[in-house]
């Protein structure tokens, strides 16, 4: 009993092994990413007025002459811009966050899977930012001079920066989470869960959906909800297109695979004729075995045997015979 035991908690320790391997190898991953998260922030952070103001320039540039920004909270004019210079470390963080998170998948991964990923990944690193790109450059200077203009007559226009800081953020995350629109509808055609027949019919809907995401995702106003709908439309378009690309290379690859492998078409049709073949046997059998019984019907119906009181008037119609002929 006791060497089945040890059999038994040795062959457990084995599953255990590798599972705990990737536990400390994930956990090894997360500590590089952290390292380097706080390694560009303490550069940063030296600089971290600076960077506040480079961010808030598109509003400082829209506001009338002699207005600033304004800090309500007593720690706000420290924290803001510690705050500004942690999230910029992590963007400026995220393709060393990607290629870790490469490395730990990987080696789990096909080669065909591999080649496709990474193609993937550095694409929707450049696609997220270029969202914050264009909305920094494009949105933000037409959206903050609507709000400038709007502005009631005898109201003083004073942002506070925590909450200005929080407004862009959450614009930032918009805009580059919605320019990765195309590599999600790259992601369904490739996975099988769509096409780019499909996915062009479902084109009003989305259009429709590309606006009420704009109209969630920003600012109660008619000009930034339009300038994240566009792109939102324009790239789903895009992914259309690299969507059709990639089921016509998809469809050629069978079509070649199928050509340099014709014994397993020959295959299919040999198993196919066998099976034609063996319904046909059957077939035959089981006329057969018809046959024979509507044979054996018949049979019995030329045949009945006879009772026991047609048995004795035979004997004695015999006898009678018998009498009558004499001796």
């Amino acid at each position: 009993m006791s060497t089945d035991q040890n059999t038994q908690s040795e062959q457990q320790m084995e599953h255990e092994q590798p599972f705990m391997a990737h536990l400390i190898e994930l956990r090894d991953r997360i500590l590089r990413i952290v390292v380097v998260v706080i390694a560009i922030f303490v550069v940063l952070f030296f600089f971290a007025n600076d960077l506040y103001h480079i961010v808030a320039a598109p509003l400082l540039a829209q506001l009338p002459e002699g207005s600033t920004m304004i800090a309500t909270g007593v720690a706000a004019p420290f924290l803001t811009p510690f705050k500004l210079s942690l999230v910029t470390s992590i963007f400026i963080a995220i393709p060393y966050i990607f290629y870790q998170l490469w490395s730990f998948v990987a080696p789990g991964l096909y080669r065909h899977e591999k080649r496709l990923a990474l193609p993937l990944l550095a694409s929707s690193v450049f696609l997220f930012y270029s969202g914050i790109v264009f909305s920094f450059y494009v949105v933000f200077p037409l959206m903050f001079a609507f709000f400038t203009a709007t502005t009631p007559e005898g109201v003083a226009m004073m942002t506070d920066i925590s909450q200005y800081l929080d407004f862009i953020l959450k614009m930032f995350f918009a805009f580059g989470l919605a320019f990765e629109v195309p590599i999600i509808t790259i992601v369904l055609t490739i996975t099988g869960v769509t096409n780019a027949d499909k996915l062009a019919e479902k084109r009003p809907y989305i259009i429709v959906g590309s606006f009420v995401i704009g109209m969630l995702l920003t600012p109660p106003d008619i000009i930034s909800q339009i300038l994240l709908a566009i792109p939102i439309w324009l790239l789903f378009e895009l992914g259309v297109v690299f969507s059709r690309i990639i089921g016509k290379r998809k469809t050629e690859q069978e079509a070649q695979e199928q050509a340099n492998n014709p014994s397993s078409d020959s295959a299919a049709g040999t198993a196919a004729a066998a099976a034609t073949v063996a319904t046909a046997a059957a077939g035959t059998a089981s006329e057969e075995t018809v046959a024979s019984t509507e044979t054996d019907r018949a049979d019995e119906s030329r045949y009945k045997p006879m009772t026991d009181e047609e048995m004795e008037a035979e004997l004695d119609a015999i006898e009678r015979e018998e009498d009558e002929e004499g001796p």
